[in-house]
C-alpha cells in the first residue's frame, strides 16, 4: 500500500508541476499580450498623431516634441527607478547585516524574488517619475536650448532677461525635483531604519541617512542661491508680508539677499559636518547643524518681518523709492507700454455741421447694430434650416465698392446634431453633412425700416456685394465631429427650394483612407463601419480634428490662443478663419502679473485656418519678439515670416491682450513715483448699461480718423474713468491698420473740467423723462427693452455718445429690433428713431443757424424743381409694383420667409407715402412706434 500510495503521489505531483508548468507559460502569454496591447495603443496614437501633423506639414513639430518627451521621459525613468531601486537595495543590504536570519523574514533572504521585486517598485515609481520630467519639462527644456537673447539687462545682477525666463525656470525644476526625490527617500529610509533603532545601531542605515542628509543639505544650498534671482520677480518680503515693488524691495536687498547667501553657505557646512560625523561614527551630534540650520530660516524671517515693519513701513516711500522706478519701467517693457502716445484732448464742445462734414467716414462708420442681438438676429433670418447656425458675429473692416468701410461677418456652420432622429446616421454624420455653407455680412450703420440689419452678403448661395467663390465651411468653431469626404456618398451642399444641391470635397489636405491608413484610423475612431463600407474609395479623405480652437492647439500646444476667433474673406472669396496666438512668460524681472504668475505677454503670432481646406498657417506678427524668435529656433518650419497682403489687412489688434494693457496702464500711465506710490491718479474702467444690469464697457471696434490724420482708421479703443469716479479722464486706443498696426496711443482730457463718462451718460438717460417714460412704456408693453452698447465717439476736438436700443417681444421666437438710437453731446440728449434723425436733433440743438441754412435750401431747390415730387411719386409706385410681383413670385415658389420680408418691405413702403401725404409731417418724420406695434411686427 505504501509503494502503491507512493507512486500515486508521485504521479499526482509531477502532473501538478507540469500543470504549473503550462499555467506559468499562459500567464507569460497573457502578460505578454496585455504588455504588446498597451504598447500597440501607445504606438497607434503616436502613429495617428505623426499622419495628421503630416498631411498639415507640421511633422517637424510632432517629432521635436516627441522626441524631446522621450529624451527627458527616460531621463526621468533611470533617475527615479535608479534611486528608487538604490535606496530599496541598500535598505535590504542593511537588514540582512544588521540581524540574524531567524530575526528576518524569509522573503528577504531570497536574493531572486527580491530583485524582481524591486526592480518592479523601482520601474513602476521610474514610470511616475517619467510622466512628471516629460510632462513638465520638455518645453522648457527646448526653450533653454534654443532660447533667444531679449537684449536687455535687469538693473541689479545685470542679467540679460533671458536668464529669468528660460534659464532660471529650468534650474528650479532641477532643483525641486531631486529634492523632493530626496526627500521622498529619506522618508523612507527613516520608515525602514526605525524598526528596532536600526539609525542607532546600525553603521550601514547611519551611512545612509547621513548620506541622503547631505544630499539634501546641498540642494538646499542650490535652492537658496537661486532665491536673489526669484526675488526679482515677486512682491512677497516673507511668509507674511508683500512689498508695495512688484520685484526686488528694501526688505529683499539689505536682508532677504544676503540671508539667502548665509544660508546656502550653512546648508553646505552641514553637509560637510554631516559627512565628518559619520566618518567619525558620532550619529548623536549629526542633529546638530540641523537644528542651526532650522533656527536661521526662523531668525531670517523674523529678521524680515522685523525690517519691513520697523524701517520700510514707516518711511515705506523714502525705502523704495529706487525699486519702484525699476518696477515701473519694467512693467511698462513687459506689456509693450513704453512707446504708447500720449497726447492732451481739449475735450471742447464744437460740434458742428462743418465738423460732421469733415468726418463724414467716422459718421457713417457709427455702430448702430450691438453683437450680442445681432447674433439672434441672423440665426432666426439666415439659418433657413435647423441644421445651420451662426456661432459669432464678428466686427471687421472692407473695402466696399471702394469705400473703407466697417462690417458684421459671420459664418453659417452646420451643427449635425440639429439633424432630426431619423436622420442621425452614420452615413448622414460622417458622409453627407460635412459643412456649412456661406457667410452673411450686413452693415455696422444701417437698418431696415424694421430695425433689422441692412444685409451686404445674405441667404443661400450669398448674394451681394462681394464674391464668395469657395462657401464650404468644413472647418470651423462647432464641435465638428470627423467626417469622410470623396465617397460614394455626395455631400449635402445647400437647400435650393424644394432640393438640395450636392458638392464634392475638391482639396486633397485630408488623410487618404488608403492602404494602412484605413485600418489604423478605423481602430482609432473606433469605428468598424469605417473599415467594411463599401461607400469607401481610395480617393477617400478623413477630415479629423475640425474644431479649429481644437485643430490649432493639437498642433501647437505652447501658445496661448484668443477664445474669439473671427471669419475672414480674402481676395480670391476663399474663407479662412484668424485666431490671434500669445506668448507669455512668467519672472520678468520687476513686472507685475496680470494672471498668476505671467506677468509678460505679446500677441506675435496670427493663425489662419482655411474654412474649406483645414490648411494652418503660422504668421509673425513681431518678428523681432525674442520669445517668437526662440519658437523659430526651436520649429523652424511653424512660423512663416511673409505675410499675404490680403491677410495682413485684416489683422486686428485682440481684445483680451488689449483689455490687459489698459488695465496695466490704468496704473502705470503715472511717472511720478509719489503719486505713483500713492495710486493718487488710477484710471480704471467704466461700466455702462445693458438690460437692467450695469456691466464693465469692453473695448470696442470704430472706425474714426484720428485728431492729428487725413483718413479714418480701424481703431480698437475704450474710455478710462477716474477710481471711484465716473467722469471721463481719458481714452486709450491702438490702430489696426496698415505700418500703424499696434501703435498705442491714450488721449487724455483736462482734468479741471468734467467730461461725462459712459456710466454718467447712461444715468442721464435713464433720468430723461421722455427717454424713460417711452422706454418704460415699451417694457410694460410685452416687450424687453435692450440697452446697446453705449459707444464714446471721439470726433476732432470734442466727443459724442452713441447707444442703440432694441426692442424685444417676450417670446421665443422674437427678433430684436433697433427701435431708437440716443445720441449725447455734452449737456444735451435726444432719442430718434434712426442714427441721421437723432444726428440732426443735435446739431438743431447745437447748431440751429447751420441747420436752418440747410432747411432752406433744400426748400428752395424743390421750389425751383417743381418736377421733383412727380419723379418721386413715379419711382416710388415703380419700386411698390416691382416689390408686389416678386411677393407674388415668391408664394407662387412656397418662400414663406422671403414672402413675408418682402411685405414687411411694402408695409414700409405703404407708411413712408402715407406719412409724405400727410400736412402735420411735412418733413415726412417718422412717429414713434408704440409697444403693441413693435410686438405685433416682431411676432410676424
Amino acid at each position: 500500500m505504501d509503494v502503491f500510495d507512493g507512486g500515486s503521489n508521485g504521479s499526482n505531483q509531477h502532473r501538478k508541476i507540469k500543470w504549473n508548468k503550462k499555467l506559468n507559460w499562459v500567464g507569460y502569454v497573457v502578460l505578454a499580450i496585455i504588455l504588446i496591447v498597451i504598447a500597440g495603443l501607445f504606438a497607434l496614437q503616436w502613429i495617428t498623431d505623426y499622419i495628421w501633423m503630416d498631411s498639415l506639414g507640421f511633422s517637424g513639430v510632432f517629432t521635436t516634441i516627441l522626441t524631446s518627451k522621450v529624451l527627458l521621459g527616460v531621463a526621468g525613468f533611470v533617475l527615479f527607478a535608479a534611486g528608487t531601486f538604490f535606496t530599496l537595495f541598500w535598505i535590504r543590504r542593511s537588514y540582512i547585516k544588521h540581524f540574524d536570519s531567524s530575526q528576518l523574514p524569509p522573503i528577504l533572504e531570497k536574493r531572486k524574488i527580491m530583485m524582481l521585486m524591486m526592480l518592479g517598485i523601482s520601474a513602476v515609481i521610474g514610470l511616475f517619475g517619467s510622466s512628471i520630467i516629460q510632462g513638465v519639462g520638455w518645453e522648457r527644456s527646448l526653450k533653454l536650448i534654443n532660447h533667444a537673447s531679449f537684449g536687455q539687462t535687469d538693473p541689479y545682477f545685470n542679467l540679460d532677461i533671458s536668464f529669468y525666463v528660460y534659464v532660471l525656470p529650468i534650474l528650479n525644476l532641477v532643483v525641486f525635483v531631486l529634492l523632493g526625490l530626496s526627500i521622498f527617500f529619506l522618508l523612507v529610509e527613516i520608515g525602514a531604519y526605525s524598526v528596532f533603532h536600526m539609525y542607532r545601531m546600525s553603521r550601514s542605515a547611519q551611512l545612509h541617512l547621513g548620506m541622503t542628509f547631505g544630499f539634501i543639505g546641498l540642494l538646499l544650498a542650490g535652492y537658496h542661491l537661486l532665491q536673489p534671482f526669484g526675488a526679482l520677480s515677486t512682491n512677497q518680503v516673507n511668509l507674511f508680508q508683500k512689498s508695495v515693488v512688484e520685484g526686488l524691495s528694501y526688505t529683499d536687498d539689505v536682508v532677504n539677499i544676503p540671508k539667502a547667501y548665509i544660508l546656502a553657505a550653512v546648508a553646505v557646512i552641514m553637509t560637510v559636518w554631516m559627512i565628518i560625523k559619520l566618518v567619525r561614527g558620532n550619529v548623536k551630534t549629526m542633529l546638530t547643524p540641523i537644528a542651526v540650520y532650522i533656527g536661521l530660516v526662523i531668525a531670517g524671517q523674523g529678521v524680515s518681518v522685523a525690517v519691513q515693519n520697523f524701517a520700510v513701513s514707516p518711511n515705506e516711500f523714502a525705502m523704495e523709492e529706487p525699486y519702484l522706478q525699476d518696477n515701473l519701467n519694467y512693467t511698462r517693457a513687459a506689456y509693450d507700454l513704453d512707446s504708447i502716445n500720449e497726447q492732451e484732448h481739449p475735450g471742447n464742445n464744437s460740434l458742428d455741421a462743418e465738423m460732421v462734414e469733415r468726418n463724414a467716414g467716422t459718421i457713417d462708420n457709427v455702430r448702430m447694430n450691438d453683437v450680442r442681438p445681432l447674433l439672434d438676429v441672423y440665426n432666426q433670418l439666415q439659418t433657413f434650416r435647423t441644421y445651420y447656425e451662426f456661432n459669432d458675429v464678428d466686427i471687421d473692416r472692407y473695402q466696399v465698392d471702394g469705400e473703407y468701410e466697417q462690417v458684421f461677418l459671420g459664418a453659417r456652420e452646420l451643427d449635425t446634431s440639429s439633424l432630426p432622429d431619423q436622420a442621425q446616421t452614420w452615413v448622414n454624420r460622417n458622409l453627407r453633412y460635412t459643412h456649412g455653407y456661406g457667410v452673411s455680412m450686413s452693415h455696422v450703420n444701417k437698418v431696415t425700416a424694421q430695425g433689422q440689419p441692412e444685409y451686404m452678403l445674405q441667404d443661400l448661395p450669398p448674394e451681394g456685394v462681394m464674391d464668395v467663390e469657395r462657401p464650404q465651411v468644413y472647418f470651423g468653431e462647432q464641435s465638428y465631429p470627423n467626417v469622410i469626404t470623396n465617397s460614394e456618398v455626395d455631400e449635402f451642399d445647400y437647400p435650393a427650394g424644394d432640393e438640395n444641391m450636392n458638392n464634392r470635397y475638391e482639396a486633397d489636405t485630408g488623410i487618404q483612407l488608403s492602404g494602412m491608413n484605413r485600418l489604423l484610423f478605423a481602430i482609432n475612431e473606433g469605428s468598424f463601419r469605417m473599415l467594411v463600407s463599401d461607400q469607401l474609395t481610395d480617393d477617400s479623405q478623413l477630415l479629423a480634428t475640425r474644431n479649429i480652437m481644437d485643430r490649432v492647439e493639437r498642433i501647437a500646444p505652447f501658445f496661448t490662443y484668443d477664445q474669439d476667433p473671427y471669419i475672414v474673406m480674402r481676395d480670391d472669396g476663399s474663407l479662412v478663419w484668424m485666431i490671434d496666438a500669445y506668448l507669455t512668460a512668467e519672472n520678468y524681472p520687476y513686472s507685475e502679473a496680470f494672471q498668476g504668475d505671467s506677468n509678460y505677454i505679446r500677441n506675435a503670432v496670427k493663425v489662419t485656418i482655411d474654412a474649406y481646406t483645414g490648411e494652418v498657417n503660422f504668421y509673425a506678427a513681431e518678428p523681432d519678439n525674442p520669445l517668437l524668435q526662440t519658437f523659430q529656433n526651436i520649429f523652424p518650419e511653424l512660423i512663416v515670416e511673409e505675410v499675404p497682403e490680403d491677410i495682413r489687412a485684416h489683422f486686428r489688434y485682440p481684445t483680451d491682450l488689449f483689455s490687459i494693457q489698459a488695465s496695466m496702464y490704468g496704473t502705470y500711465h503715472m511717472s511720478d513715483l509719489e503719486m505713483f506710490y500713492n495710486r493718487e491718479d488710477t484710471w480704471q474702467v467704466p461700466t455702462e448699461r445693458y438690460f437692467s444690469e450695469d456691466i464693465e464697457m469692453e473695448p470696442y471696434y470704430t472706425t474714426m480718423k484720428l485728431p492729428d490724420q487725413d483718413e479714418e482708421e480701424f481703431i480698437l479703443m475704450r474710455p478710462y474713468t477716474p477710481k471711484n469716479r465716473q467722469n471721463m479722464t481719458a481714452w486709450i486706443g491702438v490702430r489696426n491698420d496698415g505700418e500703424h498696426y499696434g501703435d498705442m496711443f491714450v488721449y487724455e482730457f483736462p482734468k479741471q473740467r468734467n467730461i461725462y463718462g459712459p456710466q454718467q451718460i447712461e444715468n442721464r438717460i435713464n433720468q430723461d423723462s421722455e427717454i424713460s417714460q417711452e422706454l418704460n412704456l415699451w417694457a410694460q408693453g410685452g416687450s424687453d427693452v435692450i440697452r446697446g452698447n453705449l459707444l464714446a465717439i471721439p470726433i476732432e476736438d470734442t466727443i459724442i455718445y452713441v447707444e442703440p436700443i432694441y426692442i424685444e417681444s417676450n417670446n421665443e421666437t422674437s427678433l430684436p429690433e433697433v427701435k431708437r438710437v440716443v445720441m449725447a453731446y455734452g449737456d444735451h440728449i435726444v432719442m430718434e428713431a434712426n442714427f441721421d434723425a437723432a444726428l440732426d436733433a443735435m446739431l438743431n440743438i447745437v447748431d440751429p443757424d447751420s441747420q436752418d441754412n440747410e432747411k432752406q435750401d433744400t426748400e428752395q431747390e424743390e421750389q425751383q424743381d417743381p418736377s421733383q415730387p412727380i419723379m418721386e411719386a413715379e419711382e416710388r409706385l415703380q419700386k411698390f409694383s416691382d416689390l408686389f410681383e416678386s411677393y407674388q413670385q415668391a408664394l407662387s415658389d412656397g418662400n414663406w420667409q422671403e414672402a413675408a420680408e418682402i411685405m414687411s418691405e411694402l408695409e414700409s413702403q405703404l407708411e413712408e407715402m402715407e406719412l409724405s401725404n400727410d400736412p402735420e409731417n411735412p418733413e415726412g418724420s417718422q412717429p414713434p412706434d408704440d409697444d403693441a406695434e413693435t410686438a405685433d411686427d416682431t411676432e410676424d
